[in-house]
């Protein structure tokens, strides 16, 4: 079932001691989990830095999710280009197999 077409259904959520009721698709407990995550990532990035403004913490976890986007990514156009590669040797491998030129 597309995600899109599902019904939203309200989720309270509290991040860095802020309350936040969103609409989702689906199940709560994703955005739930998520919202704890991110909450947590503020808390540490809080105590780490001694700074409490919740706005200056929100772009300093906005920065590092980021970061780890970027490297997600690099990453996975790594791993597909390995994969593109092994399936062209395979191929060449098949071929000469089979005696096909």
């Amino acid at each position: 079932m597309d995600s899109s077409n599902a019904p939203k259904k309200p989720v309270r959520v509290t991040i860095y001691n802020q309350s936040y009721t969103l609409r989702a698709a689906g199940e709560p407990a994703g955005i739930e989990e998520l919202a704890r995550e991110i909450d947590g990532l503020m808390e540490d990035i809080a105590s780490k830095s001694g700074d409490v403004d919740p706005a200056r913490v929100a772009v300093l976890a906005c920065l590092h999710l980021a970061d780890r986007l970027r490297a997600l990514e690099q990453e996975l156009a790594q791993l597909r280009e390995r994969v593109d590669r092994k399936s062209r040797e395979f191929t060449l491998l098949l071929e000469t197999a089979l005696g096909e030129d």
